[in-house]
């Protein structure tokens, strides 16, 4: 598999940030390097895709990613703002998916993500303040529903594309467990060193479904 310029760029960008974030450096870098992983990931979904009707909703679905990143640099403040702007991206690629694939057309997917979004609450509950339950509530079932949608087209059409995607939706759900343990449960050791790395892995694997661009 050859690497293009875009992936080096990618992993590059995120190595620093994952650097910056669990072992220390000057916040101003980790707030350039941050979103500008993010950046660069959607620059590679944008060569992509050409014609596809689902194209402009991963990109939406990475502009609202993006708004959620440049939130979360301020943990506290930004953590509501992060959580609607993550909410309108699992929105995005949901709706994306289904261009392709009518919703839970493979029911076991949403069962499976079901009980293990219900597993994760139910682990972390306690710990959610109450204004901030029936968000979270709500941005559990779309993130879970998103992961069981990407699956669900994988099991439909097991072609690379979509077995990239499933890994992409999982993905995600690891990246955002990780986070909250780290905000509800506690500070976790090291942190970001799950969850940056699994989110941008994500990303990456939620923009590589999107065809590549003919080369003459």
């Amino acid at each position: 598999m050859t690497l293009s310029k875009f992936d080096c760029l990618i992993f590059l960008s995120a190595l620093i940030a994952v650097g910056l974030s669990a072992f220390g450096g000057p916040p101003a870098l980790f707030f350039v390097f941050k979103p500008l992983t993010t950046i660069l990931i959607l620059a590679y979904a944008w060569q992509r895709g050409s014609g596809l009707a689902q194209r402009r909703w991963i990109l939406a679905g990475l502009l609202a990613s993006l708004a959620g990143d440049i939130a979360l640099l301020w943990p506290q403040q930004g953590f509501l703002p992060g959580l609607v702007s993550f909410l309108v991206a699992h929105l995005c690629y949901l709706w994306a998916f289904t261009r392709v694939q009518r919703l839970a057309a493979w029911p076991w997917a949403f069962l499976a993500y079901g009980l293990l979004a219900g597993f994760i609450l139910s682990r972390l509950w306690a710990g959610v303040p109450a204004p901030l339950q029936g968000p979270v509530l709500v941005y559990v079932l779309c993130l879970s529903a998103m992961g069981a949608q990407s699956l669900v087209l994988a099991k439909r059409s097991s072609t690379p594309g979509n077995r990239v995607l499933a890994l992409g939706g999982l993905l995600f759900v690891i990246s955002d467990a990780c986070l909250a343990t780290n905000k509800f449960a506690g500070p976790q050791p090291l942190a970001a060193l799950l969850v940056l790395p699994t989110y941008w892995a994500a990303q990456w694997c939620i923009a590589s479904w999107l065809a590549p661009a003919a080369r003459d």
